[in-house]
């Protein structure tokens, strides 16, 4: 992105309004980019920085000065040491992901990526998703583990996109919730959005996006319990936003609510959350096809650890 040096005069338009949203909208840039513009000191008013959540005021005048920024969809190519294969054939590759790695490059992610990784392994993925997305057909949070399909070709990219839009697709995750879910078995069904006080989280709203999260506790261990949770919807966060609402978060979860005492007790940096298994209908052959990925270290050492009955 090149640099940016301008000034703004804001209108009785955007008056009363947040920095960020109306920053965003007059500099043609995300309510996000521009939140983080606004942290780096790069937006201010009267000399002084904008705080993302100031107010606005009619004559208020707001400088811009932008350093040259890299392309935050750049595809970085860089290998990933512990990417695991898990399963590949001329439509698709199925991998292990670890934790850590983003799907795919975006504003404000400056770490490896999916796609990189896959480009650095010598893989070819050729399909209309944009550049910096190429076969991205699902996607699992940066500290969410486990099996990932990415399609190969144009066909596969649009049998599966469709599979997941039908909900045709089993996806079947494994996490460590806090204490013990009542009753063990059942449904969540309740809207997402995104949380009306933090842009960066979401939460269960009235006016969110229709989600339901199914769920069965496999082992409870007083302090938590082991659930195996399948989606019928994939919203972002979904599984932690659910169980956080429950006030069963997932253990290592401090986003959205998990003590910290037992994330540190059970060596956990991150949530316990993990993409088991995933199957669906083979693009090429129309077989049902499943793949199934192994609890990553951090979360097998905290599993062992209750098991033991060490926390």
């Amino acid at each position: 992105m090149p640099e940016i040096h301008a000034k703004f005069t804001i209108g009785e338009e955007h008056d009363g309004g947040r920095a960020d949203a109306v920053l965003g909208t007059l500099l043609d840039i995300s309510r996000s980019t521009a939140a983080s513009w606004c942290a780096e000191g790069w937006l201010t008013r009267a000399g002084k920085p904008v705080a993302k959540s100031d107010r606005l005021r009619t004559g208020d005048i707001v400088a811009a000065d932008v350093p040259e920024l890299p392309d935050p969809l750049a595809v970085v190519v860089e290998p990933i040491d512990d990417l695991k294969i898990l399963g590949d054939d001329e439509h698709f590759v199925v991998i292990d992901k670890p934790v850590g790695v983003a799907a795919h490059p975006s504003p404000g992610w400056v770490g490896p990526t999916v796609v990189g990784g896959l480009a650095a392994a010598g893989y070819r993925i050729s399909t209309s998703g944009a550049g910096e997305r190429q076969g991205i057909v699902h996607r699992l949070d940066v500290g969410t583990s486990g099996v990932m399909v990415v399609a190969k070709t144009e066909h596969a990219y649009n049998v599966l996109k469709q599979a997941f839009r039908d909900r045709t697709v089993e996806k079947e995750y494994h996490a460590l919730v806090q204490g013990l879910p009542d009753p063990l078995e059942g449904t969540i069904d309740a809207p997402i959005g995104r949380h009306p006080g933090h842009d960066w989280r979401f939460a269960v709203i009235d006016d969110g996006r229709d989600s339901v999260t199914h769920y069965k506790v496999l082992e409870a261990f007083g302090r938590a319990s082991l659930v195996e949770v399948h989606l019928e919807t994939g919203r972002t966060h979904q599984i932690r936003v659910h169980f956080s609402a429950l006030r069963h978060p997932c253990a290592g979860d401090l986003t959205y609510g998990a003590d910290p005492r037992l994330a540190a007790e059970l060596g956990l940096t991150r949530q316990w959350l993990h993409a088991r298994k995933l199957g669906f209908t083979h693009p090429g052959t129309g077989n049902w096809v499943e793949y199934e990925s192994a609890y990553p270290q951090d979360l097998q050492y905290a599993l062992d650890a209750l098991e033991r009955g060490d926390v």
